[in-house]
């Protein structure tokens, strides 16, 4: 598996993640089919993990997601421990909804949670700020993440849903390695707002959420005639190109594509040997 340095860290991991949301909504698989997707895809040399406090059904079932990693990574037959989780907090889940919750008291109170779902024995790797509350400044709401970090809880921080401004607000609190903020063929805000640009330049890691999509459009991808052209042409899936596309844009970017089943992260993981020239690039913005 390529790899690539997390931020400036000098940690290096997998060039395509595990994303776990989807092994937590309502809709989530049976948890031994979870840990098997784990297991697969750390078998096929997947060292970077995405996951967040509020990958749930709702608030009662909130930290599932991260207690379903922590699992499959203790009953792994091999070296697990050169993984990185990273999770988020700053969403809350009601009645299975999504809001923001910036409060200083609960973040505080949401790391130690993590920490504790995570195995409670070493820092959490990566913990990311899920989206700024305009309830809290950015350095109100950063400031429990950088006790954390004083305190031994979180190794690294990241911030998500940040534009360049907020990003440079939080980089005046606590050290920053990573953004996660949506990007796809169909949503390239990260293009237009400086975001990705930013993150090359500064030398922190890009994780594009939502990377096929979501919805309707995560199953249509053979709709579009170019994606599906290419895919043909290359003999791989349609998800292999959105993949090389995302990594094709800049070094920087490291997609996290989620997974329920084994065979759809075996597809994702062999994007990595998927090359795209700059017209087939552009051929693909054109039509997207």
């Amino acid at each position: 598996m390529e790899t690539k340095q997390l931020g400036k860290t000098g940690v290096y991991v997998s060039a395509i993640g595990l994303g776990g949301m989807p092994m937590s909504l309502r809709d989530r698989p049976p948890e031994s089919q979870s840990i098997s997707v784990i297991h697969r895809a750390l078998d096929l040399g997947v060292t970077f993990i995405d996951t967040a406090d509020s990958y749930c059904k709702d608030e009662s079932d909130k930290h599932h997601n991260e207690q379903l990693i922590h699992k499959a990574l203790q009953s792994y037959k091999g070296d697990a421990s050169h993984v990185i989780v990273a999770t988020k907090g700053g969403l809350m889940r009601p009645n299975g909804n999504w809001t923001r919750n910036g409060d200083p008291k609960h973040l505080r109170e949401t790391i130690r949670t993590s920490f504790e779902a995570l195995g409670g024995n070493k820092p959490i790797d990566v913990w990311q700020y899920h989206a700024p509350d305009t309830n809290y400044t950015i350095e109100e709401s950063l400031a429990p993440a950088k006790e954390a970090v004083d305190a031994g809880l979180i190794r690294f921080v990241g911030v998500s849903n940040f534009s360049v401004a907020q990003i440079k607000q939080a980089r005046d609190v606590v050290d920053i390695v990573s953004v996660q903020n949506q990007y796809n063929p169909w949503n390239r805000q990260p293009e237009a707002d400086g975001v990705l640009e930013y993150c090359e330049n500064e030398g922190l890691t890009f994780l594009p959420w939502s990377p096929f999509g979501g919805g309707s459009r995560h199953t249509g991808l053979e709709d579009f005639q170019v994606i599906a052209q290419l895919a043909k042409e290359k003999g791989v899936s349609v998800y292999c190109i959105v993949l090389a596309w995302l990594r094709s844009k800049s070094p920087c970017v490291l997609p996290i594509p989620g997974a329920t089943k084994t065979n759809s992260i075996e597809d994702s993981v062999s994007a990595v040997d998927v090359i795209l020239s700059d017209d087939e690039v552009q051929r693909i913005d054109r039509e997207t």
